[in-house]
């Protein structure tokens, strides 16, 4: 195996993992700033939108963005490059879940913001203790709850791309012929440059299509960079910026409920990442990915931030670009404390098209469902027992997207988990794995699945002239590379 990005100065002829290969400068910077593109709009909307549920001035936003993207820029570096125990080590970006914004709204308008914070201190603390335990239920997620729980994260956040292409419902050009077709542009031309370009090229697909389709929407009027004039060039964010936290058990108990599908659900997604890149995951190597969830979350806590969770939307990137070096998405961190510390930078980012947006959103978490069909293939689908299996969870999982105030009248704790196709859809694969299948049942002996297989036999093939795993041809004929 040859490395992917070798460094001049390292003389070992030793080979190494295409994790931990490093990519020169001119390379590395372009590729950080897709995984800050493609994640920055989901750190952004989570502040947003719990402070105007709770009615906070611009200021006090303003605040809360700034220090969602700062501790997601740590979260990340922690997550990539890791402390001793902490951090997995794979190329996994972190940030706020929109898990967590009914019970921060509802927490913040009962006992105010300094509550919330408190609340996520304490369950980021717990979730470093809970680590090691959580994670040897690793051997209760073979490929029919994995692959069905990241099939339900990707294709259950399909909709909210809609969202971004349409534009606000109160705006003129609500859902305008001009913002579909731009979208659609953005999409046709990921594909193009993934069908015809060189493999040096197709890297960049995301950037490329982010930069000419935002160009396309200037003459359009679909750009508004106004908000950066107005956005100060440095700021810093302070601990406790709202005040001292407050240990309240009513407004922990809801939190708590949010970090248990939060934990779900990066379980899952670090497994797809493991998957992607060829590396075999166990149960120290979750711990460790928890440990930096909990890491994370308790300093967002501090920070006036949210509770915090790997972004799937990144792990669909990691697939299509090919690239797996974690000092990309450790230089994404590095990218996302500057954005913390520079406002008008984060502004300039926040103010992208929706319809270019929605439209790398379309293929981003496309591809993250289909990174989970593939793991579901994994399982032996001539048992019907596993098409009951998938065909509940996904009922559970897609009920909410398509009725969202479906378990409106339902307790609070209860409306946390259901109304998350992602908590809803991964619970119920787990439970009736359990019942159908059992602990030791055909499906768990997966530690030689063909999935695997497949993805370490991609890592290990490399081109001699870009550093990029050399594609078959017959997988280069289609709009969507192989994962």
């Amino acid at each position: 195996m040859n490395t992917r990005f070798p460094l001049k100065r390292n003389r070992s002829t030793a080979p190494r993992h295409p994790v931990d290969t490093v990519p020169p400068i001119r390379h590395l910077i372009p590729l950080a700033l897709q995984h800050v593109i493609v994640a920055y709009s989901g750190m952004v909307t989570v502040p947003l939108v719990i402070g105007a549920g709770l009615g906070l001035s611009p200021a006090q936003v303003t605040t809360l963005v700034t220090a969602n993207v700062l501790v997601s820029g740590v979260a990340t570096l922690l997550q990539t490059i890791g402390i001793f125990n902490v951090g997995v080590r794979l190329p996994i970006v972190m940030g706020s879940t929109f898990t967590g914004i009914t019970p921060a709204i509802i927490v913040g308008n009962n006992a105010g913001l300094p509550a919330v914070f408190g609340a996520t201190i304490v369950v980021g603390v717990l979730t470093w203790i809970v680590a090691p335990w959580f994670a040897k239920l690793a051997r209760y997620f073979p490929p029919i709850v994995t692959g069905t729980t990241i099939a339900i994260i990707g294709f259950s956040l399909l909709p909210s791309t809609s969202r971004l292409i349409s534009g606000p419902m109160t705006a003129a050009d609500h859902g305008a012929p001009k913002r579909l077709l731009l979208a659609l542009g953005t999409v046709v031309l990921v594909v193009v440059i993934e069908r015809l370009a060189r493999p040096a090229i197709g890297r960049f697909a995301i950037l490329i299509a982010l930069g000419v389709g935002t160009l396309a929407a200037w003459p359009l009027g679909l750009t508004d960079f106004s908000a950066t004039s107005a956005a100060p060039i440095f700021g810093l964010a302070h601990p406790f910026s709202f005040g001292a936290p407050v240990f309240v058990v009513a407004a922990i108990l809801p939190m708590l409920v949010v970090q248990v599908v939060n934990m779900v659900e990066s379980t899952g997604d670090t497994f797809a990442t493991g998957e992607i890149v060829g590396r075999e995951l166990g149960p120290r190597d979750i711990a460790r990915a928890l440990r930096a969830d909990g890491l994370g979350t308790a300093l967002a806590g501090v920070f006036s931030s949210f509770t915090f969770v790997t972004f799937g939307g990144n792990v669909g990137l990691v697939s299509i670009t090919r690239v797996m070096s974690r000092y990309v998405v450790a230089g994404a961190g590095v990218i996302l404390v500057i954005i913390g510390l520079m406002p008008k930078l984060g502004a300039v980012v926040a103010s992208l098209p929706g319809p270019v947006l929605g439209g790398i959103g379309i293929v981003m978490f496309g591809t993250l469902g289909a990174i989970g069909v593939k793991f579901m293939l994994a399982a032996d689908f001539s048992r019907p027992r596993n098409h009951l299996i998938v065909a509940i969870a996904f009922g559970f999982g897609l009920m909410p997207v398509g009725a969202p105030d479906f378990y409106s009248h339902l307790p609070v704790p209860m409306q946390t988990v259901l109304s998350s196709g992602i908590a809803a859809g991964g619970i119920a694969a787990f439970l009736l794995n359990l019942l159908l299948n059992g602990v030791g049942g055909e499906d768990s002996q997966d530690a030689e699945s063909p999935v695997r297989e497949d993805i370490a036999t991609e890592a290990e093939q490399d081109t001699a002239t870009d550093g990029r795993p050399a594609v078959d041809e017959s997988v280069r004929s289609h709009p969507r590379p192989a994962i």
